[in-house]
């Protein structure tokens, strides 16, 4: 696939968070166990060789929480704040509508969550240009298996990305060569 000459980063901030802390740890994640996320930025830029636009969204329920806000525009992310009625889910909203807009413009896809809701919107620029979706594999969406099929890249956000300092509670599948005893003695 040719480069489009610029990468759009999308998190859902708030589908990570949900899943390392209820699925992973079964707790509210501590500061030093949240991702780096300017690891994710890196990663983007370098995976793919372009500039990156990385876009946080943000579900707004009262304040601005601006120590957050001010951290991910110090390490190169424009917020994405959103506020809406109870019943909408406007991180899924927001990313959705942005999905969209880029369809509309050049630009590859990097999307971190391991929500399925926005395959409706990936789906047409999967095949069209460069995408990949950023997520823990073993929570990520089942309905992305088609667009893997189709050429949606897919990286784990600890194994691939090493967008945490410390190693998550996680069970996974070993391939033979990775394989280190002393990690389970």
């Amino acid at each position: 696939m040719e480069s489009s000459g610029h990468t759009y980063l999308l998190v859902d901030g708030e589908n990570i968070d949900a899943t390392l802390g209820g699925s992973i740890l079964g707790r509210r994640p501590m500061p030093q166990e949240r991702p780096r996320w300017e690891r994710l930025l890196t990663f983007a830029e370098e995976r793919w060789q372009q500039p990156v636009t990385a876009l946080f969204f943000l579900a707004v329920h009262g304040d601005l929480p601006m120590p957050f806000v001010q951290a991910l525009t110090a390490i190169g992310y424009k917020p994405v704040p959103l506020s809406g009625t109870p019943d909408q889910k406007v991180v899924d909203l927001g990313i959705q509508r942005t999905l969209e807009e880029i369809a509309r413009r050049e630009g590859d896809v990097v999307l971190v969550s391991n929500d399925g809701d926005f395959i409706p919107q990936l789906s047409p620029l999967v095949g069209e240009r460069r995408t990949a979706l950023l997520a823990f594999d073993e929570f990520r969406s089942s309905g992305y298996a088609e667009l893997v099929a189709r050429g949606l890249e897919t990286f784990d956000l600890e194994y691939d990305v090493s967008a945490f300092t410390e190693t998550l509670p996680r069970l996974r599948v070993i391939p033979i060569d990775e394989f280190d005893p002393a990690q389970f003695l």
